[in-house]
């Protein structure tokens, strides 16, 4: 194998160990329409900026992109501006996580700021 091979298959697995397979998108109503429609999992997070629990449950997320089983879409929702699809789905605090699996909701918490708990949650769309 020739040193510029090599390189180029080093690059190339290392691009892939660090692929994420968690991806953490503004929320839409065309996001989340085109999810469903794939019957792709996808969970929202209703959060606010000024809220401590949903600052915490962002961490948690980030963290959980390094996980290559859990292949999913989050979508971040505004808590305090996007109003129509918070009424939709009935919720009535920041810090809440529904879970789909394509148009069936499968799992909701609200307020839950552990990794066990979060990723059990998302898993549930699997």
């Amino acid at each position: 194998m020739t040193l510029t091979k090599f390189i180029a298959s080093t690059l190339l697995l290392c691009a892939a160990a660090t692929a994420q397979a968690l991806d953490i998108k503004p929320y839409s109503a065309d996001a989340l329409a085109l999810a469903q429609k794939s019957d792709a999992p996808v969970a929202l997070h209703f959060r606010a900026n000024w809220c401590p629990t949903c600052r915490a449950q962002d961490k948690v997320l980030d963290g959980l992109k390094a996980e290559p089983a859990l292949k999913l879409t989050v979508l971040s929702v505004n808590f305090d501006t996007d109003k129509d699809i918070q009424r939709q789905l009935a919720v009535k605090s920041q810090s809440t996580l529904v879970v789909f699996k394509g148009k069936k909701e499968v799992a909701r918490s609200a307020g839950d700021t552990s990794v066990d708990g979060i990723r059990a949650a998302l898993k549930v769309a699997l």
